[in-house]
């Protein structure tokens, strides 16, 4: 029987969560066979480990070029001018929240993903698809790529859809986690580079440590999610050895594999900056404290601009248990669902939409099934994750 071959094109950890939960469409269709490729990128040093542990099927980048497939999946614009496919192109985050700002003679300046040469990475073919999550992208596309249009499709927001659906099992999740009755779970979450979270990690970590009495029987557990572009970037070794003396106290740090959303979903309160996981948490019932924003970087017509201006700041001066009460005591409930609601206007029909798009391109009739959105999994307990071997280069946390 003959096959339709997908190619699905992981730079990196990032971008293959994306991709696995769009690939999940596609899972019991017996026409189809997914193969992987990870292209060079800077961030990518984590990638070849990660699709090790899904056992995939895995084609050297340089043979790439030499075949061709019947779809190509991707959620960065990098090598994608020699695979030989018709390509859908998706975003690896929430909404596009990042600008580049340069010189003329540097980077092509404008929105992360909605630049020209992000659309053509080869300055003349347009993939056979643009995923966007939201109709205000269109306005966007309209000034960098107005030709981009006719591809266009806004589909939704996996990420989106899988969180609002499992804010039905928060207590679920949260015994999983083993937050006792009466803890309260203050999730930190950092983006990668200088101004995020994890750029001020020095000062923020003690403070968690000194302020927040955590711990199994303390009044606070904490948990950190550090973007795994940080973990490329460092090492996963760096990262641990920086990190291994906070999870003795009971800081729970997660590894780039784990699936942060239910944690975020379990949060009471959230610290974070200006990245997606910190967006995606306003549509959770836990307020938002920032630690501070990069408004050079985030794209102004963005829903993370407005939590910018919506969610308070941290300070470095009063105690950090008086500005968590400070912020649940200014959190408005309609406000942070009025930004939430910008992450997409195609709320929980991202895997309907998806999945006909893909089986339009592939030319296959689409299973005669309802793809719905599946519940999160339970998580495993936050002791999982509170110790973080720094001894051996591949290591995973006991």
């Amino acid at each position: 029987m003959g096959r339709k071959r997908v190619l699905a094109v992981v730079h990196t950890v990032t971008y293959a969560k994306r991709l696995l939960e769009v690939l999940s469409l596609l899972a019991a269709d017996f026409r189809v066979q997914v193969v992987f490729t990870t292209p060079p990128h800077a961030f990518g040093s984590e990638v070849p480990r990660f699709l090790a542990e899904l056992n995939s099927a895995v084609i050297p980048w340089e043979d790439v070029r030499h075949q061709s497939f019947d779809l190509a999946l991707a959620a960065g614009p990098q090598g994608l001018a020699h695979v030989r496919a018709p390509l859908i192109a998706l975003p690896h985050g929430a909404n596009y929240l990042k600008r580049i700002v340069g010189p003329p003679d540097g980077p092509e300046a404008g929105v992360a993903g909605l630049r020209r040469s992000d659309i053509m990475p080869d300055g003349r073919e347009l993939p056979a698809a643009l995923v966007v999550p939201h109709t205000d992208e269109l306005a966007a596309l309209a000034r960098s790529c107005p030709e981009a249009l006719a591809v266009t499709e806004v589909v939704g927001d996996p990420a989106h859809d899988r969180i609002a659906a499992g804010l039905t099992r928060r207590i679920a999740y949260r015994r999983a986690l083993g937050i006792d009755e009466g803890q309260q779970l203050v999730v930190v979450a950092s983006t990668w580079g200088p101004r995020s979270s994890f750029g001020r990690i020095e000062a923020l970590l003690p403070r968690l440590i000194g302020e927040l009495p955590g711990g199994p029987g303390g009044a606070f557990r904490t948990a950190v999610l550090v973007h795994p572009n940080v973990w490329s970037g460092h090492g996963a070794w760096q990262v641990r050895a920086w990190l291994t003396q906070f999870g003795r106290y009971g800081i729970s740090v997660l590894p780039p594999e784990a699936d942060w959303r239910s944690v975020l979903i379990a949060a009471d309160w959230i610290i974070g900056d200006h990245g997606s996981v910190t967006l995606y948490g306003t549509l959770t019932p836990a307020p938002i404290l920032l630690t501070g924003s990069d408004d050079e970087e985030i794209n102004p017509a963005s829903p993370a601009a407005a939590l910018a201006l919506t969610a308070p700041v941290l300070s470095p001066a009063p105690p950090l248990v008086d500005q968590l009460a400070y912020a649940a005591s200014e959190y408005d409930r309609d406000e942070y669902a009025a930004i939430a609601a910008r992450i997409t206007s195609e709320p929980g029909r991202f895997h309907r939409n998806m999945r006909r798009l893909m089986y339009r391109v592939l030319g296959l009739g689409r299973p005669a099934y309802e793809p719905g959105t599946e519940l999160l999994p339970l998580p495993p307990p936050l002791s999982t994750w509170a110790e973080l071997p720094s001894g051996g280069a591949g290591q995973e946390p006991a």
